[in-house]
């Protein structure tokens, strides 16, 4: 199994730990891991110029060996602490830097077929709302199969986390990566209906540009072909 991580901050705390505990799970996998801001310290300037194409964004070549290593996954994890109820300005930027991905731009076929799992932790309240910042994004990027864990830990590091919860959370996660292993991946009804409703608005001319559409053309989605077939 191919793996890519995508850390929303440069520390390794309590999400770090976490992921790195379901990591373990998938033996013999091939993974590849990355940083944030360490590995893309940019934030979206707005240009529009990835519109066009991709390779005119100003951080193109920063974004892209993070999206090779994406599309070519089978499972993508994400971590964020949870930082005032939110993800991460680092994941936050990442999100908006990858928006061309989305279903009503130019998504991607391989992301149909992929699975994701997003951690985050909070001292407190918060890892929810941060989570769902990067489900919603993953949806968006057709992603059928997104899991979410999150979990208060009540501490600052994840030396300051009790015992009793690091073993709730290690039973937690063997039971999640087990679940993840037989699960097959299905496009679902909302995925299906989101994608038919950004396919129409191409047909139609609503699109971002004639570039798009053209995308959407050339992959044949504009006719009966979808990417999940």
């Amino acid at each position: 199994m191919k793996i890519t991580l995508i850390h929303g901050q440069n520390h390794k705390g309590s999400t770090y730990h976490i992921s790195k505990l379901l990591e373990e799970q998938f033996v013999n996998s091939d993974i590849q891991e990355f940083f944030l801001p360490r590995d893309l310290e940019h934030f979206c300037v707005g240009c529009y110029k990835c519109i066009e194409d991709d390779e005119k964004c100003p951080f193109y070549n920063e974004k892209n060996r993070i999206m090779q290593a994406v599309e070519c996954a089978d499972l993508l994890i994400f971590t964020t602490p949870t930082y005032c109820m939110r993800a991460s300005a680092s994941m936050k930027a990442f999100i908006d830097l990858t928006f061309t991905y989305w279903m009503s731009h130019r998504p991607r076929a391989c992301m149909f077929s992929k699975k994701a799992v997003v951690i985050s932790t909070a001292a407190g309240r918060g890892a929810k709302s941060a989570i769902k910042d990067i489900t919603n994004a993953l949806f968006y990027w057709g992603i059928p199969y997104v899991k979410g864990y999150g979990i208060a830990v009540q501490a600052m590091s994840w030396e300051q986390v009790a015992d009793k919860k690091k073993d709730k959370i290690s039973k937690d996660i063997a039971k999640l990566a087990k679940t993840i292993k037989k699960t097959k991946v299905h496009v679902g009804i909302k995925t299906r209906f989101i994608f038919n409703m950004m396919r129409m608005m191409q047909l139609n001319g609503m699109g971002s540009s004639q570039i798009e559409k053209d995308y959407w053309k050339n992959n044949g989605w504009l006719d009966k072909k979808r990417p999940w077939k």
